[in-house]
């Protein structure tokens, strides 16, 4: 007794055949690379006399790309994460190829701590405390304009409670 048809001129085969033929085209080639998030809002930020255009993720799906699978960055760009309630922000650079300094930011736009990541880890990189903003730029950014903790950052985001 045959329990699956297994000549391609069956209703079933053929079924299965497109089936899977479909999906395949869904799916892309296996070795193909997700595309990075370039679409995103965007905040005018201040430091200073310096400014940053950030892209700002704000759901869960865009925090979790993040600058994933970005070959290069603008001197003066950066994401800007942006989350509900204050709480210890934690993150990693899994799938990220640029090396980054991450900012935690007290809702004044203080920042709490800096952070330097190195690509394609999953080392952890934690907020001193509990923050509700993080903004990741270029490794270095930070440093070669003397910002550190305690710094203050300027824009529309800080100070404001959604």
């Amino acid at each position: 007794m045959q329990l699956f048809a297994t000549r391609p001129d069956r209703p079933m085969t053929r079924l299965l055949l497109t089936l899977c033929l479909l999906l395949a085209a869904q799916l892309g080639p296996a070795h193909a690379q997700p595309s990075p998030q370039l679409d995103l809002p965007r905040v005018t930020l201040t430091a200073g006399m310096h400014l940053i255009q950030a892209q700002v993720a704000t759901t869960p799906q865009q925090q979790a790309i993040g600058l994933m699978h970005r070959k290069d960055m603008p001197a003066n760009e950066g994401m800007l994460f942006i989350f509900e309630q204050p709480s210890r922000q934690c993150f990693w650079m899994q799938n990220t190829l640029l090396p980054l300094t991450a900012a935690f930011i007290a809702d004044d736009g203080t920042i709490v701590n800096l952070a330097d990541m190195k690509p394609q880890t999953t080392d952890s990189h934690c907020s001193a405390k509990p923050v509700r903003f993080v903004l990741e730029m270029n490794q270095g950014w930070f440093a070669k304009r003397g910002l550190k903790a305690g710094s203050r950052l300027g824009g529309p985001v800080f100070g404001k409670r959604r």
